[in-house]
């Protein structure tokens, strides 16, 4: 079925070769600058999650998905799961696919993290981040929480047809969060067949298994004072220590040394772009101009 599918519905947009296998990359809309979004860990179809604020932001600035291996219409990998290897396969892929930088590195959750690598590593590749509630290696310390791990055997369920016998009986679980007419029928119904290819892959397991690896070789890391640097943070109400730690209080700490930064709470999922993708694309529209004015 599987074979089947992915014969019938080629990825919408580019196939890249990274390290000898297939990498997708989707872009969008045309303008001054190039904003590239960054999936959070485990979100089968990157391009069909963030297609909302695709359109809104596409209608003024060139918009860039790379899905990463094991993720939407990209192979899976045999390498290593690390920061490491993650980031200096999104370079690869943007240069393979002509895409040229500096880029403003829009990450979801985890990929917050491989932003901030990337930015740190290269910043002249880096025009500005503008962080989707995302996760900074600082912030299992904050909160003295553990790193997140996944069960190896998780990797099995979609070769095995569980992911897909799922997406059958309980397709809802794959699917965003969203008002009726968000996302169209097309968008819904090819989300839960990626959500049966993939699922959680081999390569997914891998990459939650090696986040402590990643933030001990990036929690010395922080965002540069010259690099321009916006929060959208979901409002948690129950993540609250005795201390008085919030989310909200955890991204103050990571911005006050900033030069131009903004920290912008919204009501919603932790996958904000589901229902916040008019405001988010608002103000970072309003950003990228503060920016140029500066």
């Amino acid at each position: 079925m599987t074979a089947y599918e992915q014969s019938k519905h080629p990825a919408p947009g580019h196939l890249v070769e990274v390290d000898g296998k297939n990498m997708h990359v989707y872009t969008k809309g045309k303008g001054e600058h190039t904003i590239v979004l960054l999936p959070g860990l485990g979100t089968s179809a990157p391009v069909l999650d963030f297609e909302p604020l695709i359109n809104e932001l596409a209608r003024s600035n060139q918009v860039v998905v790379v899905e990463p291996f094991g993720y939407g219409w990209s192979d899976q990998t045999n390498k290593e799961r690390s920061v490491d290897n993650i980031v200096e396969e999104l370079r690869m892929a943007l240069q393979k696919a002509n895409i040229v930088g500096p880029y403003i590195l829009m990450p979801h959750s985890v990929s917050g993290i491989y932003s901030m690598y990337y930015a740190n590593q290269y910043p002249e590749e880096v025009e500005a981040i503008i962080g989707n509630d995302i996760t900074l290696p600082q912030a299992l310390e904050y909160f003295n929480e553990p790193a997140p791990t996944m069960p190896s055997y998780m990797g099995m369920l979609a070769p095995a047809g569980v992911t897909r016998l799922l997406s059958y009986t309980s397709p809802d679980q794959f699917l965003p969060e969203a008002e009726q007419g968000t996302y169209s029928d097309e968008n819904l119904n090819m989300t839960t067949l990626l959500s049966a290819w993939k699922g959680a892959n081999n390569n997914v397991v891998n990459e939650a298994n090696e986040m402590q690896n990643t933030i001990v070789k990036t929690k010395g890391m922080s965002f540069s004072p010259d690099l321009p640097v916006m929060l959208f943070a979901r409002e948690r109400k129950d993540k609250v220590s005795v201390e008085g730690k919030t989310n909200l209080t955890f991204y103050e700490s990571q911005l006050s040394h900033v030069k131009t930064s903004k920290l912008i709470p919204l009501e919603g999922h932790h996958y904000l772009h589901w229902t916040q993708y008019k405001e988010m694309s608002d103000q970072i529209n309003r950003f990228i101009d503060s920016i140029e004015h500066n």
